[in-house]
């Protein structure tokens, strides 16, 4: 059986007042690390997850917190991977 790992990065633009709360808001989201704040209010975050459908739904999130004006998705990958058989 194949499963799948999908990786993704994106922009996030904030207001620069509330950058770090929703920095932290969006770091508990599953799957989700954040890897830079700036001063503007740009946060740079990537999505972990096993399928398409739940780093969608985390964009979908993170673009209705209060407070997000975007989060432009800037690259995604997904690799295949073979489950082990178990003996």
């Amino acid at each position: 059986m194949k499963q799948e790992f999908h990786v993704s990065s994106l922009v996030v633009l904030t207001q620069p007042s509330l950058r770090h709360q929703l920095a932290d808001e969006i770091a508990t989201l599953e799957g989700a690390e954040i890897h830079a704040v700036s001063d503007e209010g740009k946060l740079v975050v990537t999505l972990e997850g096993p399928s398409q459908r739940p780093i969608m739904a985390a964009i979908d999130a993170i673009n209705a917190m209060p407070g997000v004006l975007s989060a432009a998705l800037i690259y995604h990958q997904f690799d295949e991977l073979e489950a082990q058989s178990k003996e």
